[in-house]
């Protein structure tokens, strides 16, 4: 199984990357062990969209394809956006701009959002309410907030961390059991016939 990791902030070595790291490697020491891929969108740096991705302009083709190629086998993913002023950041709506169906639909999603202070909530709202309807992407009903992520997830191993850090490591574990057992399920859904993208593109 393949889980896509999304990190969702502008910043290089940001602490959303920091979560992706964690969490891969928490993926890794599974039984069965999981297969993380990470797109730090901090890294990729993806031009804005334009309708040339629409026309299969050649520099599209370029800077998307290989990606593409990456989400499409994927079985499932993390998205993880720190919260910038309440909003999830301008690089993942511009990720979900250039993603489509093709790639991401009808796959689960765990949303992973991360707060230097207390906050956090606002762009799980925000992804749920605005980032599904073309990319038929499928979120969990479960997510998960990192509050005071600078003093939390620094340390590899379980051993003296505050109780706060032990918690959250188990919220961890269990959001990434769940999505896999949702990847499981989901693909039967993809291979059920019943999917039409040809006729319904985009969702209502």
């Amino acid at each position: 199984m393949k889980i896509g990791m999304i990190s969702g902030s502008h910043r290089p070595k940001s602490q959303s990357r920091k979560v992706a790291n964690f969490m891969a490697g928490r993926m890794l020491q599974m039984e069965p062990a999981i297969e993380p891929w990470i797109l730090d969108l901090a890294e990729a740096n993806f031009p804005f969209w334009d309708e040339g991705v629409w026309a299969g302009e050649e520099k599209w083709k370029k800077i998307w394809s290989p990606v593409a190629a990456q989400l499409t086998s994927c079985d499932g993913f993390v998205v993880i956006s720190p919260e910038w002023s309440g909003m999830a950041t301008p690089a993942i709506k511009n990720f979900f701009l250039l993603a489509s169906a093709r790639e991401i639909g009808h796959k689960p999603c765990l949303i992973v959002t991360v707060s230097s202070g207390i906050g956090g909530s606002y762009p799980n709202n925000e992804l749920r309410t605005s980032s599904y309807k073309n990319t038929r992407i499928c979120y969990l009903p479960e997510h998960l907030i990192i509050r005071n992520v600078e003093k939390l997830l620094n340390k590899v191993h379980d051993t003296d961390v505050t109780p706060e850090d032990q918690y959250i490591r188990g919220r961890i574990d269990y959001g990434i059991r769940l999505l896999a057992e949702y990847s499981k399920a989901l693909a039967g859904v993809r291979d059920s016939g019943q999917i039409d993208h040809k006729t319904y593109p985009n969702g209502m």
